[in-house]
């Protein structure tokens, strides 16, 4: 009798393990680890780019990819390497996000970020901040050492100050490329979103070798955005999640769409395996005891993954929204989906494999 009852306390925890989000469901792959990263999607065709800016795109791409998959290759956690990775895509003017992020209405740079940890839903985000350097790190700095989720504008600012992180004259931010654009925009001579046709978020997700999931993402938002606005990028659940349970997620697009249909929550909860179906099986014994028997959670393919983050994608661009997402998961899996010609990408992971793209109709 003591023996049954052990076995079905016993199966009774391994039943509720999946509802706790620091547990990796049934992780076959311990020891292995992923990455994927973007810098933005939109209209992104050959025609649109030279050589030398194509070759310099992927350039940059490959050294953010490089430096993350250093970073879990020796160990580190999926929070560091998606850190540091975003740091090198935000100190890089061809992306929108820190040096070479877009400018308001009002000629200025407001920069967004958001970084959350899938081992225990921990997050922080910032909005709308104009001296931080490295966004990212005043998001990571709110996770960590604040009670909050998100900081906006001057609050968020002096946040930054006070947690001793680099900051610059906004002057650092501005590049001839995003002058222009905002020159147009305001001449009249073409609207936001045509001189703004490709969104160059950065973002960056990841699996470390202990299977913890973490994402983030950084923005200079949309050219000639007012009145405070804010996009997905520094929203949780929108434009960054993580969660142990099931993926993480990074986007990049228009972002009042992803707000809308809450992307990065919605894909995940989707792939979040169900808890084990268990029924008490009598003990045949004929002493009234018995155990819990546990069916196996059978988890999702590569292509159910690519499938469900197609139908959320394709829910996007119902409503009218454009963009793309990365996203990895706690089984090893990386992949993109995107609703845009084009898509800054790459991804890694430890079997050696390595690859960055840019159209559509590369791998």
């Amino acid at each position: 009798m003591i023996g049954n009852l052990l076995r079905i306390f016993g199966l009774a925890i391994f039943c509720s393990l999946p509802s706790s989000p620091a547990y990796a469901e049934q992780r076959e792959d311990q020891g292995r680890w992923s990455i994927a990263i973007h810098g933005g999607a939109g209209t992104i065709e050959r025609e649109n780019l030279t050589a030398e800016k194509d070759a310099e795109i992927r350039a940059a791409l490959s050294k953010a990819l490089e430096k993350g998959s250093e970073i879990l290759h020796q160990g580190g956690s999926a929070m560091d390497a998606i850190t540091a990775t975003i740091i090198l895509l935000e100190n890089d003017p061809n992306f929108n996000a820190g040096k070479g992020a877009v400018f308001t209405w009002d000629k200025t740079n407001e920069l967004d970020s958001s970084i959350m940890d899938g081992s225990d839903l921990s997050a922080g985000a910032a909005a709308g901040v104009t001296t931080t350097k490295n966004p990212i790190l005043l998001a990571r700095a709110v996770k960590d050492n604040s009670p909050h989720v998100m900081l906006s504008g001057k609050g968020a600012d002096q946040f930054s100050r006070e947690q001793g992180l680099e900051q610059v004259d906004p002057s650092y931010f501005s590049t001839p490329r995003r002058l222009r654009q905002i020159e147009r925009v305001l001449a009249k001579e073409v609207s936001a979103a045509d001189a703004d046709y490709k969104f160059g978020t950065v973002g960056a997700v990841a699996m470390d070798n202990d299977g913890n999931m973490a994402a983030g993402t950084s923005t200079g938002g949309m050219t000639g955005k007012r009145w405070g606005r804010i996009g997905d990028s520094p929203v949780i659940g929108a434009g960054t999640y993580a969660d142990n349970r099931s993926c993480a997620i990074s986007a990049t697009g228009s972002g009042e769409y992803f707000i809308r249909l809450g992307v990065a929550h919605e894909i995940c909860t989707r792939l979040r395996p169900p808890k084990p179906a268990c029924e008490f099986v009598e003990d045949i014994g004929g002493d009234g005891g018995g155990y819990a028997e546990c069916q196996p959670v059978r988890l999702p393919r590569a292509e159910q993954v690519q499938s469900i983050a197609d139908d959320v994608m394709s829910e996007l661009g119902d409503l009218g929204g454009t963009g793309g997402i990365i996203l990895a998961t706690p089984w090893g899996q990386t992949i993109y989906s995107f609703n845009t010609p084009g898509m800054y990408r790459g991804r890694a992971n430890s079997d050696g494999e390595k690859s960055v793209a840019i159209y559509g109709d590369e791998e």
